[in-house]
């Protein structure tokens, strides 16, 4: 049997943004459907100075509900304004007015020398996990200083509107460490509130982050 080539113009089905045409039982053939998988930027901030960097749901064109089921943070060329200095994250469920949800969290690393004379992990670090703690989570330990510094990185944030469950966050960065390290990290927790959190904030443990972007992504 012979394959005939089908003009679009042929095609009577009625476009829709953000879906694909897949193929249905009836005379036509062909219908709109869902793409499946996509993902949409949302809200990119830049720093300059700043000491914090806060995504809050409903300001500043921000969305942080349940119009997706996950969230995607990319952290690019975070470069602090002081030497050996922490990244931190916060999370809130009253619109950012605190960052204070309760969290438990696990902290792996490894990293390696430009000397080539240290090399460790992976390794677990307890020092750097929370046990039902209100406090900010490191992700990026140590960052050094210097003019070429910096740290880059993700961060998932699952189903934040939900009202049923806790709040899962996946994390993982690279860094140049204050004694010239490339050093990774891996970090996990969840947000142990039936709250819908609605707001995340960036920081630095000492002075500010002077440079770099923080871009918000949802996922269908």
């Amino acid at each position: 049997m012979a394959l005939n080539k089908l003009k679009f113009s042929s095609i009577n089905v009625t476009p829709v943004a953000g879906q694909v045409i897949k193929f249905n039982c009836s005379a036509d053939g062909f219908e709109t459907g869902s793409a499946g998988g996509s993902i949409a930027v949302i809200k990119k901030i830049t720093a300059s100075g700043s000491s914090t960097i806060s995504f809050v749901d409903g300001s500043s064109s921000v969305v942080l509900d349940n119009t997706y089921k996950e969230y995607l943070f990319i952290l690019n060329n975070i470069h602090n304004s002081e030497a050996d200095r922490n990244i931190l994250v916060n999370f809130s469920a009253d619109t950012g007015s605190n960052y204070n949800v309760t969290k438990t969290t696990t902290f792996f690393e490894a990293y390696h020398s430009e000397d080539n004379n240290t090399v460790s992990g992976p390794s677990y670090h307890t020092g750097k996990d929370l046990a039902q703690s209100t406090s900010a989570q490191q992700l990026m330990n140590g960052v050094k200083g210097d003019d070429d510094s910096c740290g880059v990185g993700f961060l998932h944030l699952f189903n934040p509107s939900s009202t049923t469950f806790v709040k899962h966050f996946l994390a993982q960065t690279n860094i140049m460490q204050d004694n010239t390290h490339s050093q990774f990290a891996r970090v996990a927790g969840y947000c142990n509130t039936t709250s819908a959190v609605d707001a995340v904030q960036f920081s630095v443990s000492s002075g500010n982050i002077d440079s770099g972007t923080i871009t918000l992504y949802g996922i269908n």
